[in-house]
């Protein structure tokens, strides 16, 4: 006798972590179902250059899949990915943390930096929108509020959102391709920053300077603001790192991970 067709089973998605148990990673947003490994690779992506991960933290493939809201597989190949691309690091015994640089690795991915990013910074002089310069403004705003708050993640986010605005503005894809890939790998440095080495300078804030060149579609003060920028924000990164590699000092306890902001 014929029998009636089964009814599919419901796909079962993973389990979420319980609050406090240990597993929930706060500084991402829940992927969804769609597109999973593009969509959990992008979240990590923007993870990193923003900051919401710090040098050495351990990212287990599990708790990343529970965070996320995905199963293990896509957590595992996105993962893979950013290891390939040298901003997670694989350790003994498969573990997975988040890679760091070396004072000389630092430095040198700095100059690099310093070209392509005032490269971007003069081509957005004569490129941003008047709400594209707003949005800045709202930017530095928020970071100079964090940074007398002693809200370090708050300072870090706003900062990357700073810089990424004004890259962006350039309207040069493959070039923010580009600087998108070095900050894979210098944003989690920047919580070394606070508060053992907050950026300082020997005037008024660099990003003031890069408002008024970007204000007066000035190409030439705008990429010199930039590099004045990265080399006199960076000024105490670099002691403290070279303090660190002397055994000087040991390496500084990172704020605790934001969440991403909606």
């Amino acid at each position: 006798m014929d029998h009636p067709p089964r009814r599919p089973r419901p796909a079962r998605g993973p389990s979420r972590s319980a609050p406090g148990d240990g597993g929930s990673f706060g500084f991402l947003t829940p992927i969804g179902r769609e597109n999973f490994t593009g969509r959990v690779y992008a979240e990590l992506r923007n993870a990193l250059m923003e900051g919401r991960m710090r040098p050495g933290q351990r990212l287990k493939i599990r708790d990343l899949a529970q965070s996320l809201s995905v199963s293990e597989t896509p957590v595992r190949e996105a993962v893979m990915q950013l290891v390939r691309e040298r901003a997670l690091r694989m350790e003994q015994a498969r573990a997975i943390t988040v890679a760091g640089l070396t004072l000389a690795q630092y430095l040198e991915l700095r100059e690099v930096r310093m070209a392509l990013e005032s490269m971007a910074a003069a081509a957005a002089a004569t490129r941003i929108t008047e709400a594209g310069i707003r949005a800045l403004e709202r930017a530095h705003a928020e970071l100079v509020r964090a940074e007398a708050a002693g809200d370090a993640p708050v300072a870090i986010g706003a900062n990357w959102r700073f810089h990424h605005g004004l890259y962006r503005a350039a309207a040069m894809p493959e070039l923010l391709g580009v600087i998108e890939g070095i900050w894979l790998r210098n944003g989690p440095m920047l919580n070394h920053l606070y508060p053992h080495a907050r950026p300082t300078y020997p005037g008024r804030h660099r990003h003031l300077d890069i408002l008024d060149g970007l204000r007066a579609r000035d190409a030439a003060a705008t990429r010199a603001a930039v590099i004045a920028d990265t080399v006199e924000g960076g000024a105490g990164l670099v002691a403290l790192l070279r303090r660190m590699e002397e055994g000087a000092t040991a390496a500084p306890a990172s704020p605790p991970p934001r969440k991403r902001q909606s």
